[in-house]
């Protein structure tokens, strides 16, 4: 009876999912109310997650995860692209996400390949490259094992850094980072961009190639597991990761033959530029998720992209198939007058890192990024949290210091993000809409749920 009288005695709280009317009404009568922010699954995904329900996708996801948790990403040497890249030996030019034709590409796109073309010759003029100058064809990063971020293109004088897994066979590649502002892969292309890679060509990468080779490969994951310790999320925070890098190899740069000119300058470029280890991140994320990829009725994402016009994902289960929709705008902090009328739709391959645990799926571990990309300390926590939803797993390497180590979610299931409602979060810079103007600001954006019910779709479909 005691009992009973306690229970009687205590404020009632009713629990609602997703009726906000009832809410309300309930609130307004002095009830405390407990939200559970759910929504029922898309109608045109409703055979699709009843269909996989039978056929247990749970297994296959769990042969994909543990693919790519398996692989140990290695920064083993710095290349010319063509020289591994097949595809660019033949006139083609890589780009960040889906597949896209030339009359379609957004403004920083268009401008990032019409720099690449003045870069390589490919081209007399702005004004020729504009019109697609002597460009052969366009090909996704994603289709030959690289990765770029926002633009991302890829051309064939390019250096790129080679990660290996040192687990295994597989093979990543990513161009080196410019850093910020008015640079090639935010689409500026006028004389100091194109000077700057033309640098990189010819100091950055030969006196970083050197120091590589002197140092031995260079364990990424163990860095960027440190770097989460010391407040970096992986995507757009990586000040600790470059740090960490420039630590690790700068003895082997102090060392080198080079003139202590050039050995000098990359030092100052590395150290000034809080991104360069964006690419390096980007590329050991995809080394990660191609593993997982090809496994039979799995529903792990092995890739989200944007190009600017479209954003794309792709399943372990479905291959090499792009489920796409229009790219979404970017919610965000914007630099001196800039303002979102400005800005493109989201753009870059640099969503490679949310499928594998880090950017917006680790904001938690980052509560400086708001002040790079908005929001506040605690939404970040929350992004966070709200992300164990969609995942498969939490990531044994990558732990978040204020939820007592634990590892961040991994894996995202396209079924789950179908029957739940909850999409992936992703931070990320902003390219400005025109060819040219480059960097705009940065923000936060939510991936578009029909990719996902597209894809789930296809899956059931088998």
């Amino acid at each position: 009876m005691t009992g009973l009288m306690t229970l009687l005695d205590t404020e009632p709280v009713v629990a609602t999912a997703g009726v906000e009317l009832l809410a309300e009404a309930l609130e307004a009568q002095g009830v405390h109310v407990e939200r559970a922010d759910w929504r029922p699954p898309p109608a045109a995904a409703v055979e699709a997650l009843n269909t996989l329900v039978t056929n247990d996708v749970s297994e296959a996801n769990r042969q994909a995860v543990e693919r790519m948790l398996s692989v140990r990403p290695h920064l083993v040497d710095i290349v010319t692209a063509r020289d591994v890249i097949p595809a660019l030996a033949e006139g083609t030019f890589l780009h960040a996400g889906p597949p896209i034709e030339w009359d379609d590409c957004s403004g920083p796109l268009k401008g990032a390949l019409i720099g690449a073309m003045l870069y390589e010759g490919r081209a007399d003029d702005a004004e020729q490259a504009a019109t697609g100058g002597r460009l052969l064809s366009l090909s996704p990063c994603h289709h030959h094992g690289a990765v770029g971020p926002m633009a991302g293109v890829v051309s064939p004088s390019m250096p790129v850094a080679v990660i290996e897994d040192a687990g295994g066979s597989g093979v990543a590649y990513a161009t080196l980072n410019e850093g910020l502002g008015k640079v090639l892969r935010y689409g500026a292309f006028d004389d100091e961009v194109v000077d700057r890679l033309r640098w990189m060509e010819q100091v950055l990468a030969p006196t970083l190639q050197a120091a590589i080779r002197r140092h031995g490969a260079i364990d990424l994951q163990v860095l960027i597991a440190q770097a989460l310790q010391m407040g970096d999320d992986g995507h757009n925070r990586n000040r600790a990761a470059t740090s960490l890098f420039l630590r690790q190899i700068g003895a082997a740069l102090l060392e080198g033959r080079t003139g202590i000119e050039d050995r000098a300058a990359v030092f100052r470029f590395i150290e000034g530029n809080d991104h360069f280890m964006l690419n390096l991140v980007m590329a050991a994320g995809k080394l990660a998720v191609d593993a997982a990829a090809n496994i039979p009725g799995s529903s792990l994402v092995t890739a989200m992209a944007r190009n600017g016009t479209e954003f794309g994902v792709r399943l372990s289960g479905t291959g090499d198939a792009w489920f796409t929709a229009p790219a979404p705008i970017v919610d965000g902090l914007f630099l001196g007058a800039y303002t979102a009328a400005d800005a493109n739709p989201d753009i870059g391959d640099s969503a490679i890192t949310e499928t594998v645990g880090l950017g917006g799926f680790a904001m938690a571990a980052s509560p400086a990024i708001v002040g790079f990309v908005g929001g506040t300390a605690a939404g970040a926590v929350r992004r966070t949290l709200e992300m164990y939803e969609i995942t498969v797993t939490e990531h044994p390497f990558y732990r978040v210091p204020i939820l007592e180590g634990r590892g961040t979610p991994t894996g995202i299931d396209a079924v789950l993000v179908a029957r739940t409602g909850v999409v992936p979060q992703i931070n990320t810079g902003i390219a400005g809409r025109e060819p040219g103007v480059g960097m705009v600001g940065a923000g936060l954006v939510q991936a578009p749920i029909r990719c996902f019910v597209n894809a789930v779709n296809a899956l059931a479909e088998g």
